[in-house]
Protein backbone atom coordinates (compact mmCIF):
# COMPACT_ATOMS: atom_id res chain seq x y z
CA UNK A 1 0.00 0.00 0.00
CA UNK A 2 1.26 3.29 -0.73
CA UNK A 3 0.42 6.57 -0.06
CA UNK A 4 1.03 10.29 -1.17
CA UNK A 5 0.22 13.00 1.18
CA UNK A 6 0.16 16.37 0.90
CA UNK A 7 -0.04 19.21 3.24
CA UNK A 8 -3.11 21.13 1.57
CA UNK A 9 -5.34 24.87 2.31
CA UNK A 10 -7.88 23.24 0.14
CA UNK A 11 -8.92 20.47 -2.15
CA UNK A 12 -11.51 19.09 -3.62
CA UNK A 13 -12.27 16.52 -6.38
CA UNK A 14 -14.88 16.59 -9.05
CA UNK A 15 -16.29 13.30 -11.13
CA UNK A 16 -18.83 14.63 -13.94
CA UNK A 17 -18.16 18.21 -13.10
CA UNK A 18 -19.79 17.69 -9.74
CA UNK A 19 -17.78 18.42 -6.05
CA UNK A 20 -17.65 14.88 -4.99
CA UNK A 21 -15.84 15.66 -2.12
CA UNK A 22 -13.85 18.95 -0.61
CA UNK A 23 -11.95 20.22 2.37
CA UNK A 24 -10.15 23.33 3.65
CA UNK A 25 -6.73 22.69 5.61
CA UNK A 26 -5.76 19.18 5.98
CA UNK A 27 -4.32 16.78 3.96
CA UNK A 28 -4.90 15.57 0.67
CA UNK A 29 -4.26 12.10 -0.09
CA UNK A 30 -3.86 9.79 -3.30
CA UNK A 31 -3.98 5.80 -1.83
CA UNK A 32 -2.60 3.42 -4.00
CA UNK A 33 -3.60 -0.37 -2.76
CA UNK A 34 -1.22 -3.69 -4.18
CA UNK A 35 -1.76 -7.03 -4.34
CA UNK A 36 -1.09 -8.44 -1.27
CA UNK A 37 -2.23 -5.89 0.98
CA UNK A 38 -4.29 -6.74 3.86
CA UNK A 39 -6.17 -4.76 6.71
CA UNK A 40 -2.59 -4.79 9.05
CA UNK A 41 -1.54 -1.99 5.98
CA UNK A 42 -4.35 -0.43 6.36
CA UNK A 43 -4.20 0.37 9.90
CA UNK A 44 -0.64 0.50 9.84
CA UNK A 45 -0.85 3.62 7.06
CA UNK A 46 -4.03 5.53 8.86
CA UNK A 47 -2.36 5.56 11.94
CA UNK A 48 0.70 7.20 9.90
CA UNK A 49 -0.86 9.58 7.84
CA UNK A 50 -3.36 10.57 11.18
CA UNK A 51 -0.35 11.41 13.24
CA UNK A 52 2.57 12.28 10.71
CA UNK A 53 4.13 15.67 11.88
CA UNK A 54 3.94 17.56 8.44
CA UNK A 55 2.31 20.75 9.86
CA UNK A 56 4.18 23.88 11.50
CA UNK A 57 3.94 24.62 15.45
CA UNK A 58 4.85 28.48 17.16
CA UNK A 59 8.27 27.92 15.92
CA UNK A 60 8.17 27.00 12.44
CA UNK A 61 8.59 22.94 12.40
CA UNK A 62 6.91 20.45 11.51
CA UNK A 63 5.79 19.06 14.92
CA UNK A 64 2.08 18.84 14.28
CA UNK A 65 0.09 16.51 12.83
CA UNK A 66 -3.41 16.85 11.00
CA UNK A 67 -4.92 15.58 14.45
CA UNK A 68 -3.28 18.23 16.14
CA UNK A 69 -4.23 21.18 13.91
CA UNK A 70 -7.73 19.28 13.79
CA UNK A 71 -7.89 19.42 10.08
CA UNK A 72 -9.65 17.51 7.34
CA UNK A 73 -8.32 15.08 4.96
CA UNK A 74 -9.34 14.17 1.56
CA UNK A 75 -9.29 10.43 0.10
CA UNK A 76 -8.27 9.74 -3.33
CA UNK A 77 -7.92 6.32 -4.81
CA UNK A 78 -5.04 6.35 -7.14
CA UNK A 79 -4.47 2.37 -8.84
CA UNK A 80 -1.72 3.86 -10.88
CA UNK A 81 0.62 4.63 -7.60
CA UNK A 82 1.14 0.68 -8.41
CA UNK A 83 2.58 1.13 -11.40
CA UNK A 84 6.32 0.00 -12.26
CA UNK A 85 7.92 2.31 -15.02
CA UNK A 86 11.24 0.23 -15.57
CA UNK A 87 10.59 -1.63 -18.54
CA UNK A 88 10.15 -0.02 -22.02
CA UNK A 89 8.45 3.39 -21.98
CA UNK A 90 4.67 2.26 -20.55
CA UNK A 91 3.86 1.81 -17.51
CA UNK A 92 3.09 -2.16 -15.87
CA UNK A 93 0.02 -2.12 -13.47
CA UNK A 94 0.56 -5.74 -12.63
CA UNK A 95 0.69 -5.02 -8.88
CA UNK A 96 -2.08 -2.63 -8.49
CA UNK A 97 -5.28 -4.92 -6.83
CA UNK A 98 -8.19 -5.66 -8.24
CA UNK A 99 -10.95 -3.80 -7.49
CA UNK A 100 -12.84 -6.49 -5.72
CA UNK A 101 -9.67 -6.56 -3.59
CA UNK A 102 -8.74 -2.95 -3.36
CA UNK A 103 -11.99 -1.16 -2.50
CA UNK A 104 -12.95 -2.94 0.71
CA UNK A 105 -9.49 -1.66 1.73
CA UNK A 106 -9.95 1.81 0.59
CA UNK A 107 -13.27 1.69 2.39
CA UNK A 108 -11.41 0.29 5.82
CA UNK A 109 -8.66 3.04 5.43
CA UNK A 110 -11.50 6.34 5.25
CA UNK A 111 -13.55 4.24 8.32
CA UNK A 112 -10.15 4.09 10.25
CA UNK A 113 -9.65 7.96 9.84
CA UNK A 114 -12.67 8.88 10.55
CA UNK A 115 -12.89 7.30 13.97
CA UNK A 116 -10.04 9.16 14.51
CA UNK A 117 -12.40 12.26 14.69
CA UNK A 118 -11.32 13.56 11.39
CA UNK A 119 -13.45 14.99 8.71
CA UNK A 120 -12.72 13.02 5.95
CA UNK A 121 -14.49 13.29 2.56
CA UNK A 122 -13.36 11.47 -0.67
CA UNK A 123 -13.70 10.99 -4.36
CA UNK A 124 -15.20 7.85 -5.62
CA UNK A 125 -13.03 4.53 -6.24
CA UNK A 126 -12.53 3.90 -9.96
CA UNK A 127 -14.31 7.03 -11.37
CA UNK A 128 -12.35 9.16 -14.07
CA UNK A 129 -11.70 12.66 -10.97
CA UNK A 130 -10.51 16.20 -11.87
CA UNK A 131 -8.63 17.02 -8.30
CA UNK A 132 -7.83 20.06 -7.25
CA UNK A 133 -5.84 20.98 -4.31
CA UNK A 134 -3.89 24.26 -3.16
CA UNK A 135 -0.49 22.46 -1.58
CA UNK A 136 0.61 24.53 1.18
CA UNK A 137 4.29 24.50 1.10
CA UNK A 138 4.74 22.78 -0.99
CA UNK A 139 4.91 19.63 1.22
CA UNK A 140 4.33 16.37 -0.21
CA UNK A 141 5.96 12.70 1.21
CA UNK A 142 5.51 9.44 0.09
CA UNK A 143 4.39 6.83 3.03
CA UNK A 144 4.41 3.28 2.02
CA UNK A 145 3.82 -0.23 3.91
CA UNK A 146 5.71 -3.66 2.85
CA UNK A 147 3.02 -6.91 2.65
CA UNK A 148 2.93 -8.13 5.93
Amino acid sequence: MKLVIQRVREASVLVDEKVVGEIGTGILILLGVMKGDKVENVDYLANKAAEFRMFHDENKRMNKSVLDIKGEILVVSQFTLAADGKKGRRPSFDQAAHPSEAIPLYEDFVKKLKSKGIKVDTGIFGAEMIVNIVNDGPVTFVLEHPHI
